[in-house]
């Protein structure tokens, strides 16, 4: 049996108009530490976004959404920011903005596999 690390994770929001507060979940950024995981799942429900707002710029949405990977990965190709240790990435990805992608508060949770638990949030939190 394998045994159970503690994980942080945050859910990705597309909030295509913040006066308003609605918002379509788009992924989920997690972060385990003893595991040395830094890790991001996206997937856009595109109709999902355009029924709260038909004008919103996808292509903008799309292009934020896709950083968030690249920043988990790190390395030259996230820039100044991929230099960061794995948990200031974190830290980073998860501090509040007022912007079209935004996240959830952080939440805990324990798993013996990250990448099962990533999956596993992705299936309750974002798909439909």
């Amino acid at each position: 049996m394998h045994a159970l690390r503690t994980y942080d994770y945050a859910v990705v929001r597309v909030v295509p108009r913040v006066e308003r507060g609605e918002f379509v979940n788009a992924g989920i950024i997690l972060s385990c530490d003893v595991a040395r995981i830094l890790q991001a799942a996206v997937e856009l429900d595109e109709k999902a976004l355009l029924s709260l707002d038909s004008r919103v710029d996808l292509s903008l949405v799309r292009s934020a959404l896709q950083t968030i990977p690249a920043i988990c990965a790190g390395g030259e190709a996230a820039g100044e920011i991929g230099k960061m240790s794995a948990r200031e990435r974190f830290h980073w990805l998860v501090a509040p903005r007022s912007t079209i992608v935004q996240t959830s508060p952080v939440h805990s949770g324990q798993c013996a596999d990250p990448a099962a638990a990533l999956e596993h949030l992705m299936r309750s939190m974002v798909r439909r």
